[in-house]
């Protein structure tokens, strides 16, 4: 006979903590409260997490006590498994009806997990228990990101101003994302398709271009991506048309210390017409040229947290499984695995060799390439959006009087839209 935590005590067993971990989601709603507390107390304590642990064994031990349910719960969400968290939260809002902290710490395990629309309809359903801060910022920042737009901003309008100064980031955040989705609405649905208006209005990072692939699963993200020449030629076109939206004239391109962002921004320097330069932290009038974020450490995205004067941050690539900690102000497009152009390629008979010529070469092919021979340029979907030239330049637009503007703060969720993961 087989025990529905099987898979877990062996992934455990063997070290596989974070498979383990994911073998344990589809269980965390089904399974009885004392048993997954276990599981994840027998996780936490391979893991070194001593605090967890203890909390799970106390929560296995009295499931019916809301104390221990709640320090179990918020431990959980602590330590980035917020689906865990959930069950045991929830059974100890039952148990102590009246006690706000555990229902902003179940709503807060919620919107770690990405499920707004439920962490919204909790607070709802507790509505007059709710104080301004943090009460009714939860109610409000979990409408817009579950794409609620009109009630969102409606409530959003009524938040008063924090008296607790630590919360005022918070609400600088809350009021610049009811901004840019005020700027943008008049151009963009904001729907549950609308990936470009959501990435601007969250964030403030403007996408190049959408992927044309299975839209009503991928949502204009890729899965994998084998990136091209054209590609990249397209997102240094969108980049272009998006500065002149704004009245943004760099007076150089700055290229992060990669051989990709090197190349990239040979080709960006090129295309602007602006002179190539090495990154250097604090210069301002630039446009600041990575592939790929993620490829760099703190101590490259240090210095780009704060924003200078002029500066944009230009990401050709952008993860939108995970994503960094210093958000682009541009990002060409979103993807969750891929190659670049002048990288290792998969190939019929395996992976072939990478482009070893000068970067200077390179570049120049990026230059030369036609952006129309880039698929998302022509291979739309019959359900996909319009990513015309003149529908990206409406956007922008209407996006310019707030793009560039605010701190850069990383987004840490994934919003309304959607994509399959792989």
């Amino acid at each position: 006979m087989t025990n529905a935590f099987d898979d877990v005590r062996r992934l455990t067993a063997a070290g596989d903590i974070p498979a383990a971990v994911r073998a344990l989601r589809p269980l965390a709603d089904g399974e009885p409260l004392p048993a997954l507390a276990e599981q994840v107390r027998a996780l936490a304590a391979a893991a070194g997490y001593d605090d967890l642990a203890g909390a799970a064994a106390e929560a296995a031990r009295r499931p019916a006590g809301p104390r221990p349910l709640y320090d179990f719960g918020r431990l959980c969400t602590e330590r980035g498994i917020a689906f865990l968290a959930v069950p045991a939260l929830r059974e100890a809002l039952r148990l102590a009806p009246e006690a706000r902290p555990v229902l902003y710490t179940l709503a807060t395990a919620l919107e770690a997990d990405d499920r707004h629309a439920e962490a919204a309809e909790v607070l709802l359903g507790r509505e007059s228990m709710l104080e301004p801060w943090p009460g009714r910022y939860l109610l409000a920042f979990n409408t817009l990101l579950a794409g609620d737009v009109t009630a969102a901003l409606d409530r959003i309008a009524r938040l008063p101003e924090p008296s607790d100064t630590g919360w005022a980031w918070a609400h600088d955040r809350l009021r610049r994302m009811a901004g840019r989705a005020e700027a943008v609405a008049r151009v963009s649905p904001l729907d549950g398709g609308d990936l470009r208006g959501w990435q601007f209005a969250l964030t403030g990072t403007l996408l190049g271009t959408l992927s044309p692939y299975g839209f009503g699963v991928m949502a204009g993200r890729y899965g994998y991506l084998g990136d091209s020449h054209a590609g990249c030629r397209r997102g240094l076109d969108r980049l272009a048309a998006a500065l002149g939206a704004a009245g943004v004239r760099p007076a150089a391109v700055s290229a992060l210390p990669g051989r990709s962002d090197r190349i990239l921004a040979l080709a960006a320097a090129d295309i602007l017409g602006v002179p190539p330069e090495p990154y250097a932290p604090g210069r301002t009038d630039t446009v600041v040229v990575a592939y790929d974020l993620a490829a760099h450490g703190e101590e490259v995205l240090g210095g780009l947290r704060e924003r200078v004067p002029g500066q944009v941050l230009y990401e050709h690539a952008g993860s939108w499984t995970q994503p960094g900690a210093v958000p682009a102000d541009f990002t060409a497009l979103q993807r969750q695995f891929g190659t670049e152009p002048w990288g290792t390629q998969l190939g019929p008979d395996g992976r072939g060799p990478a482009d070893d010529r000068p970067e200077e070469d390179i570049a120049r092919d990026v230059v030369a390439a036609d952006p129309s021979d880039d698929p998302s340029a022509s291979a739309a979907e019959a359900d996909s959006p319009d990513d015309g030239d003149p529908a990206f330049a409406r956007f922008t637009k209407a996006a310019a009087s707030l793009w560039l503007t605010g701190p850069r703060l990383p987004a840490g969720f994934t919003g309304p839209v959607r994509s399959a993961r792989f």
